[in-house]
Order: C-alpha cells, then structure tokens, then sequence
C-alpha cells in the first residue's frame, strides 16, 4: 500500500506530504494529526483518518501481548563503544530503538564517544557494528575528520570509506537543528536498501543553541516545549530506522548544593524522561574517564572506568 492508497490522499496531498518527508505509512502512522494539518493543509479530522488508516495498514498502534514485544526486542541492536567495560555497564552496548544521553563536563569525552560510536557502527555485528551509516548533527563545531582516521586506523578500517559513510551538518542555531532531524529522516529512506542503512544518529550537543538562544525564565516554557518536541523526533527517527540515537549534554552547577555532586544536566526533566539511558562522565587522571549510569529502564546503576587513547575509546 502506497501513501496515495490511503482514503482522504490524492495526489496533491501525497506530494505535499513526501515533500515534508511523510514518504511511507510508518512516517505517517506515527505523525500527530496537528503535524498533518500544518504539512498538507487539510482538516483535522481528514488528518486523523489518514493516521488512523496509516497505522491499520502498518499494524502501528495496537495492544501487543508481552511474548510478542518480547520477539520483537530481538531485533534490537547494540554497538559497541569499543571498550568491554564500558559495553557491559550498557547491558551489551549502546541499543538501537533508544535515545542515549551523555552529560559532562567540557573534557570529560563527550565528544570522542560520539567519533566512536560513528566508527564503530561501521563494523559488521560480529565485531560489535550495526553495518552501517552515521547520521552527525553537530551544533559546536566539534566534528573533527582526523579524529575519524585515527579511530579508524584503530578499528582496522580504511578511513577514507568511513568518513563516506557519516554524514555530517553544521546546525546553525536551534530552528535549524530541528529541521536536520527531519531531513535526516529523508537521507535515511534513500539509504534505506543500500550495503549501509543508517543506523546511528548522534546531536552533539543537543541543548547548546537552545541554552543560548532562550534566556531568562520567561523563555523557560517555549525552550522546554522546543527541546521536547526535537527529542521526540529523534526517537521516532531511532524507531522507524532501528537505529541508535546518541546525544551529548552539557552541565550547570548548582550553588545551593551543599551535599554531593553539584553537576546537573541542561534541560531538566524533560530531556531526563526523554532519553532511555542516561550517562554522567567525568574526568580522572590522564587519559583516564569515568563513566556512571545514572537512569536506564532495565540496568542498575553503576561506574565503569575507561581510556581516551589516541586510537580511540578503550578499556
């Protein structure tokens, strides 16, 4: 079943939605109808039977028995970080399907993490890859090349083919970040049926500009409004793609905290309930970082002690 198929979808409304990049049922199956409504310029109550009858179609929606999301989590990736240790603080490695966060301080290798993992999704499964392309929505000018070709030489991979395989965009402020995950949706379906689908996503840093750009407390409401809406999209992208979403944060310190680690991440409980797994990095000697899982729905917490080393992320 194509997107015209679906009652209330002419040609005119199919074209609108492709250009917004609601170019199958599972894009559509998953869409609210407000999104509907502000892309093809219909009614609300068309925009619902189009999702309605998107989701029939795609069996998206419904009641599921326990056994059968059971075999469907079989399906579930995970990508190595290139040090065991840290893999099994995650229960195997990072999952696709899940929207990782990382919060730290400058240094505490955010950053080299996310060059990783961008490596690292290259490798076959047996290795700890997903076989596939990187996705890298860089908001800090932080994406460094030749960081890649060390990690790659590191990986025993041809680095000129790996810098291929991750694509990479400058966000320029927050709208403009907002708007990369919708195109990078686009990118993923033209991927789909190659030798690399996608299968990474990676914001580095996902609250950077909208720290900046909304300040004060009378912002507070709209930022936290934009920020939630921008996540959720990067999960739905996680979801339709089997991918995995990574995303750095950076931190505040609180004053008034007399007892314990004044660090608290960017985007208050809003990014705390959005993101599957949360992990807290600090520095330690040399080239040594620690790494703490702070939330996740199935793993204790715990620290792990790993390396930044020049060939990248190890034990």
């Amino acid at each position: 079943m194509n997107v015209e198929d679906l009652p209330g979808v002419g040609p005119a409304i199919a074209e609108k939605l492709r250009e917004a990049g609601f170019n199958s049922l599972e894009t559509i199956a998953v869409a609210s109808p407000a999104e509907l409504v502000a892309t093809a310029e219909i009614g609300e109550v068309t925009a619902a039977k189009i999702i309605n009858a998107a989701r029939e179609s795609a069996d998206i929606g419904g009641f599921e028995t326990g056994d059968k999301i059971l075999e469907r989590r079989q399906g579930v990736g995970k990508l190595t970080t290139g040090s065991k240790s840290f893999d099994a603080l995650l229960g195997g490695g990072l999952e696709t399907q899940a929207m990782t966060e990382f919060y730290g301080e400058f240094g505490s290798g955010k950053t080299q993490i996310a060059h990783q993992l961008a490596v690292n999704v290259q490798l076959p499964p047996e290795k700890g890859g997903l076989n596939g392309s990187a996705i890298m929505i860089d908001t800090e000018n932080t994406f460094r090349p030749e960081r890649i070709k060390d990690m790659a030489e590191g990986a025993e991979l041809d680095y000129e083919d790996v810098l291929k395989n991750i694509h990479v965009a400058r966000a320029y402020n927050s709208n403009h970040q907002i708007l990369l995950v919708e195109r990078a949706r686009e990118l993923a379906e033209d991927l789909k049926n190659t030798e690399k689908p996608m299968r990474l996503m990676i914001i580095d840093s996902a609250t950077a500009h909208f720290r900046s750009e909304y300040v004060g407390r009378g912002t507070l409401a709209d930022r936290q409004q934009k920020i939630n809406k921008h996540l959720h999209d990067a999960l739905r992208f996680a979801d339709l793609n089997n991918a995995v979403v990574m995303i750095t944060n950076q931190v505040m310190v609180r004053p008034d905290a007399f007892f314990g680690d004044p660090t608290r991440p960017i985007g208050g409980h809003i990014v705390g309930h959005t993101a599957t797994f949360r992990l807290y990095l600090r520095k330690s000697k040399g080239e040594k970082r620690i790494a703490k899982l702070v939330d996740s729905p199935n793993l204790p917490e715990a620290e792990v002690v790993f390396s930044v080393l020049s060939e990248g992320i190890r034990d």
